[in-house]
């Protein structure tokens, strides 16, 4: 059964995707900061460290998102409630097509946590109206980020000259795909 929009709470064993709210804003701070000096390499975002405040405003901006449409972010949490990174889905390559990225906690990484919640939201993605592929992008240089997408069975669609938005990128950005059809069959 096809959607307009993704569920607003995925529960995985041992991981949760859910949407923030105002109240998770301290943790989600406490996350991103933990996790600064692994972040800043690879995050255009990740420039000093974070406050309530901005947190406040990028749960305010993922809320405006979600109801336009134009993407669907989700804290992953632990079963002990801890904000071990987040995930989204952004519509912003074009018709048909959804792009995921994510980004986990420095103490939490080499769990699965990516793969898994990129794997969720690739279902995810093909539960909903019009998707025909999904995509992840990263750049060269980022191995961790690059070995999710072949565990899932995306392909590898193209190396692209890309401009660096961070410091350890290198700037050619692999861009990862799989179709709906790929996915099915994979399932």
């Amino acid at each position: 059964m096809s959607t307009e929009r993704p569920p607003e709470r995925i529960d995985l064993p041992e991981l949760t995707l859910r949407r923030a709210v105002e109240d998770d804003a301290a943790n989600l701070m406490k996350a991103v900061n933990d996790s600064f000096e692994h972040l800043q390499p690879w995050m255009p975002w990740a420039t000093e460290k974070r406050t309530v405040q901005e947190e406040l405003a990028w749960i305010a901006s993922c809320r405006a998102e979600w109801e336009s449409g134009l993407g669907y972010a989700y804290l992953l949490e632990n079963p002990d409630g801890d904000v071990v990174g987040t995930a989204a889905l952004h519509n912003r390559i074009g018709p048909g097509v959804l792009e995921i990225g994510y980004w986990v906690h420095a103490g939490h990484t080499r769990r699965g946590h990516a793969t898994r919640a990129a794997g969720a939201l690739t279902g995810a993605a093909f539960g909903m109206e019009g998707v025909e592929r999904v995509e992840i992008h990263c750049d060269v240089a980022n191995k961790r980020s690059a070995a999710v997408p072949p565990k899932l069975g995306y392909e590898l669609l193209v190396i692209e000259d890309d401009v660096r938005t961070a410091p350890a990128e290198e700037g050619p950005r692999m861009r990862w795909g799989i179709t709906r059809a790929a996915w099915e069959r994979r399932a």
